[in-house]
């Protein structure tokens, strides 16, 4: 048989109704053992594969949820996707994972897309640092949820980490082993998170009475190895040369790590390294790195959950939640050896 298959052809061959195909599909329990055989052979004789869009039309609602990533290459939020997907599928809903690699205007055509393709919901970290994305989200009716990015209460839902005591945490810690020179080495600064890191490492070391300019900044393009590796050099030629370094993210972190190692200069005993996240390459880094954990899994999870809510329920009677929850500082070898004696 050429072109595409319908239920038409499978009843035919079955010497079935359309109906008792349907039934088969949707409503198995209605239909005879015996017809079940025939018809479930049937359609894997002529390969019929059920039209989801015209299943959901029928329906009203899409099973499919799109989920949309600043870096799909940041294990990060490869993580929290996995937490989203096994919350869908236990809801028997299929998620669609996008990567807008930090582009407001890739954002901006992925929103198009779901929009024309009326998705369930959408899962999004904002790449546009303002409220954009949430007005196109709102003016598309589209129910939504911020993740790893706060929302106002009563404005959505989100599921975010407490980034500012995040960043409190770690250069609580390295202040804690002797460093008094630290460097903040963080991504775009337009990034809330970034900035709520670098506003808690700059909390800690005043909490610390240490002046203004013992933390410093070492900005890097991207939040990745490679652009950790740039930064890296760039902190090595510092004079005087910090004695730690607190990372916006792991990624960063390892490709400063790669930087001191290819420069000859040790970690955790020239510099203390500390990073944020805790992916699972920190611990198996060639220097163990100490992170701030961030629970990813969890954060995909409660976003999806909280999208399901809203989803199945009445727009109308829901009520948004702002769920923030709590990182936790999780200490290897990158930071382990006090600091020496270091000049300001």
């Amino acid at each position: 048989m050429t072109g595409r298959v319908g239920i038409k052809d499978v009843a035919r061959q079955a010497g079935v109704s359309v109906g008792t195909v349907s039934n088969v599909i949707n409503n198995p329990a209605l239909v005879t053992e015996e017809t079940l055989i025939r018809v479930r052979a049937a359609i894997e004789q002529l390969g019929y594969v059920r039209s989801e869009s015209a299943r959901q039309l029928r329906a009203g609602q899409s099973r499919i949820v799109a989920m949309l990533v600043l870096d799909l290459a940041n294990p990060f939020f490869a993580e929290a996707a996995k937490g989203a997907e096994r919350a869908l599928r236990e809801a028997d809903l299929g998620v669609m994972v996008c990567n807008s690699a930090g582009s407001a205007s890739e954002e901006s055509e992925y929103l198009a897309l779901f929009a024309e393709h009326r998705v369930r919901g959408v899962l999004v970290t904002p790449a546009d640092a303002g409220s954009r994305t949430v007005e196109t989200l709102r003016s598309q009716g589209l129910p939504f949820v911020l993740v790893d990015r706060a929302l106002p209460a009563g404005e959505g839902c989100s599921v975010s980490v407490d980034d500012v005591l995040g960043g409190t945490l770690a250069v609580r810690h390295l202040v804690d082993r002797g460093h008094r020179h630290i460097a903040f080495v963080g991504g775009p600064g337009d990034l809330p998170q970034v900035r709520d890191r670098f506003t808690g490492a700059r909390d800690a070391a005043r909490e610390a009475g240490l002046p203004d300019d013992a933390l410093v900044t070492v900005e890097a393009e991207r939040l990745d190895v490679s652009a950790g590796c740039d930064a890296g050099a760039r902190l090595l030629g510092m004079s005087p040369r910090p004695s730690a370094a607190f990372c916006a993210n792991d990624l960063l972190a390892l490709g400063v790590l790669q930087a001191l190692f290819a420069a000859g200069v040790r970690a955790p005993e020239d510099i203390a390294l500390v990073g944020y996240d805790d992916i699972e390459f920190a611990a198996a880094a060639a220097v163990p790195l100490t992170s701030v954990r961030q629970p990813a899994a969890r954060i995909g999870r409660t976003a999806a959950e909280l999208l399901l809510a809203e989803s199945h329920g009445d727009p109308a009677t829901h009520t948004h939640q702002r769920i923030v929850l709590q990182p936790e500082l999780v200490v290897r070898t990158s930071s382990r050896t006090p600091a020496r004696p270091h000049a300001l």
